[in-house]
């Protein structure tokens, strides 16, 4: 038995080994951690970039009671934790490095980790952004739907999704989880990107989804240029994942729509999805100071 604390491997295997049932315990708050080490398992450490992904997790008594991830030069990634596991873990990763440039949580966790950084390294915080998940409750399409059709994403897309691709990242502000070409490549050969067309069949917005993983399957991205946004095409493209996934036997359809954004977080509870907790993300500058 390992001893009580956190304990930091580069290994996604041993990871899983010891805290994988942890993670499948709470698929829906869970969610990133399972798709973004499912995505590691299946297509190898280079996913995200090219520097070696760290992953960790809290021992106590023999039982995983939280857990982390960070795929460099991204944030951190942690499940939810008590204020002073936030501490243990801001000091322990402060005491490896202070360099870090943020965090990601439910909004809780991420704050008292935050603060906790704060104090351990000095740096200085900046909420990035706050965001609401969603669990689909009754699929419910909006009346009427908007004219044209939805269809599977193929390889004749192929530039159109490297060009929304990297014009989605560019609008929310994030790190490409990875090479627009591979991004793409990957969701054409998984089927896992529709399109919402027009009549004259030109697509006017797309939406996305995660493999399942622990009976979960999460929308991500929704995306429509900004010239053809107010016009119901991200919630039929939303719907039409939504009614695949639900096809595909997920007990869990999840979504995160940021709150700086009443638009979109209105339209996905009309179509029925329902929140189930807040998220935050909080940026770190580091100070030019030791650690304390």
């Amino acid at each position: 038995m390992r001893p009580d604390g956190w304990h930091l491997t580069e290994d996604l295997d041993d990871f899983l080994a010891r805290a994988g049932d942890f993670l499948r315990s709470r698929p829906a708050l869970h969610t990133v951690p399972l798709t973004v080490t499912e995505t590691l398992r299946t297509r190898g450490a280079d996913a995200f970039g090219t520097e070696a992904p760290i992953f960790g997790w809290l021992d106590r008594a023999g039982e995983v009671r939280a857990a982390f991830f960070r795929t460099p030069p991204r944030r951190l990634v942690l499940t939810p934790l008590t204020p002073d596991e936030a501490d243990s873990l801001a000091a322990h990763l402060a005491g490896l490095s202070p360099l870090l440039p943020g965090v990601t949580a439910d909004h809780d966790t991420a704050t008292v980790f935050a603060e906790a950084w704060e104090r351990r390294t000095g740096a200085t915080l900046a909420l990035h952004e706050r965001e609401r998940l969603y669990r689909l409750g009754t699929l419910t399409p909006p009346e009427p739907l908007p004219e044209g059709r939805s269809r599977v994403a193929g390889q004749h897309d192929r530039e159109q999704l490297i060009v929304w691709y990297r014009e989605f990242v560019e609008d929310i502000g994030a790190i490409a989880s990875a090479d627009a070409s591979s991004w793409a490549e990957t969701r054409i050969a998984c089927g896992r990107v529709t399109f919402w067309e027009a009549a004259d069949g030109t697509p006017v917005s797309m939406a996305g989804v995660t493999p399942m993983v622990a009976g979960q399957i999460r929308v991500a991205p929704v995306y429509t240029p900004v010239h053809l946004r107010g016009r119901g095409y991200a919630g039929a493209a939303t719907v039409e994942v939504s009614r695949a996934a639900l096809a595909a036997g997920a007990a869990d359809i999840l979504l995160f729509a940021d709150l700086a954004n009443p638009t979109s977080n209105s339209l996905y509870q009309r179509i029925g999805y329902r929140p189930i907790a807040d998220f935050a993300v909080y940026d770190f500058t580091c100070a030019a100071q030791e650690v304390r």
